[in-house]
């Protein structure tokens, strides 16, 4: 039997839950969603704007709707959060499956955006960032291995389904996967966590100067780590979403843009085994800038050059943004502001990063049609995430540092 990694040992179920309610919200994620596009909207005779404004509806939704449910992690325990959000999730899961109307499509879809890409992804970063403090950075990074996993997994499965038995069987058999295996295994994995009153959590956090979330909103320093914390989704989903635009603007063939997202995924994925480690030597703060730098490569690489070959490149310098910034921005908050408010913290940052990859497709979409260039797009990203960097230096100290030198 292989030995526990060091990182983990301490609590190695509690890192597996994490690892594993972070790979279940793939089920509510736009990677799984997309490839039932084309058979929705065939058998519900839909326009593709009829389908994207209810699709980003449910998102907009679920965002302010987390903003309550998030603190639930703070309150209940957590064998009760996973039983709440596998079952809301396996809900949107035969909501879908049982759509016999366009605008059944419109609770199917807000179930799985909350349950789904908001809830359970919450609640997995919430545990990960919670219950280990030393390795943190490592442990989080283990987590967010459930992405990759995911998108390595769900839409490969799900498309051969759909051939085969047609897109409703896939959503049956995916509600009967969540409720058979990953709810069980979730609730096993979560233990007695979380089994403590609300009153000896607040004077936890009386004593140990944890923040609650109304003081995280006065801070200033939240205010100018979240632009950098939002970067990554906002800019991933605006080149992603229209990147048949930009493969049609620069002369890219569907095989090469095939070909570059291998190079995505695998970047995203290699950089997750660095992304830890960093952040435990250099803390969440002083990493999430230099996580930013690769994007800022990559999108003017983009603006430049037109060869064939730089999709695979930007493409890959990209998923290592996304590994670094996912890592450096869930430990963050907890470094930051402490863990005894945690939930309600993240959802602060969860929710605006839902708004986030709401807004940022309309945005690109408007400019393209008002006739901006791919090297003008790629240059605002580019400058929109350079401020985004600069911006973190005014926020000042961590609480961990504040508390240290309160008590030197």
């Amino acid at each position: 039997m292989p030995a526990t990694p060091e990182f983990i040992r301490s609590n190695p179920k509690l890192a597996f839950f994490a690892l594993l309610a972070v790979a279940a919200s793939g089920f509510g994620q736009t990677f799984f969603i997309a490839i039932f596009g084309a058979a929705i909207r065939e058998e519900f005779q839909l326009s593709n704007s009829w389908y994207g404004a209810s699709y980003s509806a449910a998102t907009l939704l679920s965002a302010f709707v987390l903003l309550g449910a998030g603190t639930l992690v703070d309150r209940w325990p957590l064998r009760r959060v996973a039983l709440l959000g596998a079952l809301l999730l396996s809900a949107g899961c035969i909501t879908l499956a049982l759509a016999n109307s366009a605008w059944m499509l419109l609770p199917g879809f807000f179930l799985l955006r909350f349950a789904g890409q908001g809830f359970m992804t919450h609640m997995g970063m919430t545990t990960a960032g919670r219950y280990f403090t030393s390795n943190r950075g490592k442990v989080i990074a283990l987590a967010a291995l459930g992405f990759p996993i995911a998108e390595a997994l769900l839409p490969t499965t799900g498309s051969l389904m759909i051939q085969g038995t047609g897109w409703r069987s896939v959503w049956l058999a995916s509600a009967a996967l969540l409720v058979m295996l990953v709810l069980p295994a979730l609730v096993w994995l979560a233990g007695n966590a979380g089994e403590k009153s609300e009153v000896s959590a607040v004077a936890a956090a009386e004593t140990n100067g944890d923040y609650t979330r109304a003081q995280v909103l006065r801070d200033r320093g939240f205010y100018c780590l979240l632009p950098a914390a939002l970067m990554t989704p906002f800019v991933v989903t605006a080149v992603l979403f229209h990147q048949g635009a930009i493969a049609d603007a620069r002369g890219w063939s569907l095989q090469t843009m095939a070909g570059a997202f291998g190079g995505y995924a695998a970047g995203h994925l290699l950089a997750l085994f660095f992304a830890g480690p960093l952040v435990d030597r250099i803390g969440a703060q002083r990493s999430l800038p230099l996580a930013l730098a690769p994007m800022i490569s990559a999108l003017l690489l983009l603006a430049f050059c037109e060869q064939a070959w730089v999709p695979y490149v930007y493409l890959a310098l990209i998923g290592i943004t996304q590994a670094g910034t996912g890592t450096a921005g869930s430990a963050l908050w907890p470094e930051r502001y402490g863990s005894s408010h945690l939930g309600a913290i993240r959802s602060i940052s969860q929710a605006s990063m839902v708004f986030s990859t709401a807004a940022s497709p309309l945005l690109i979409g408007f400019l393209l049609d008002h006739g901006w260039d791919v090297m003008t797009l790629a240059l605002l990203l580019a400058g929109i995430v350079f401020a985004a960097c600069l911006l973190t230096s005014g926020a000042g100290k961590t609480n961990m540092q504040q508390r240290q030198q309160a008590t030197a």
